[in-house]
């Protein structure tokens, strides 16, 4: 799918903020795929599509977790989390996107995975340092992106679970899961 088609797809579930967000994840997400020798059109459209479900109603998607027999533990954290799986679903049946990679870095792009591949660490990277996010943390995590893929994402995941402690807000297994192993077998 050409990068057109699939900006004005996404326009249509977007608000203009979150828009302009996506935008934002998808240069950044280029600029990653470069950097690190990842397919530069896979990072782009995993980008575009990585919150096509965020405004989708929490009973659709909870409805669709529980149809396509995702993983049941997400009903019980952060609806947050919902949107990533979910929009991996619709992006495959709406969209027709087929691609497992592309799909699998929409599907993670929230909650991570142990054994993560290239395209899923840029994702959920660019979603978290792109230029329109503001927050404590986000410039140190740009810098160290600029040196290090993988520590890059081992400080912006403990920085999500810091930040959902201090809440007292439980911390979804996959995502600690995901920290232990890329600090476990950090290559870089």
């Amino acid at each position: 799918m050409d990068r057109n088609l699939a900006l004005l797809k996404v326009k249509e579930q977007l608000t203009d903020h979150r828009y302009t967000h996506t935008l934002g994840v998808m240069e950044t997400a280029i600029r990653l795929a470069k950097k690190y020798g990842a397919n530069e059109k896979k990072a782009e459209l995993a980008a575009i599509f990585h919150d096509y479900a965020k405004f989708r109603p929490k009973e659709e998607m909870k409805q669709i977790i529980m149809d396509q027999k995702m993983d049941a533990r997400l009903l019980q954290f952060n609806s947050e989390l919902w949107h990533a799986p979910v929009g991996a679903f619709l992006v495959h049946k709406e969209a027709g996107i087929e691609e497992e990679e592309i799909l699998d870095a929409i599907r993670f792009h929230t909650s991570g995975r142990v054994g993560m591949t290239l395209l899923e660490k840029i994702i959920y990277l660019a979603d978290y340092i792109e230029p329109g996010r503001h927050f404590p943390g986000v410039e140190e995590v740009r810098e160290i992106a600029e040196k290090s893929l993988n520590e890059a994402l081992i400080k912006s995941i403990s920085n999500t679970i810091f930040f959902l402690m201090k809440k007292g807000q439980p911390v979804f297994p996959a995502t600690f899961h995901t920290y232990n192993d890329l600090i476990m077998n950090s290559e870089d």
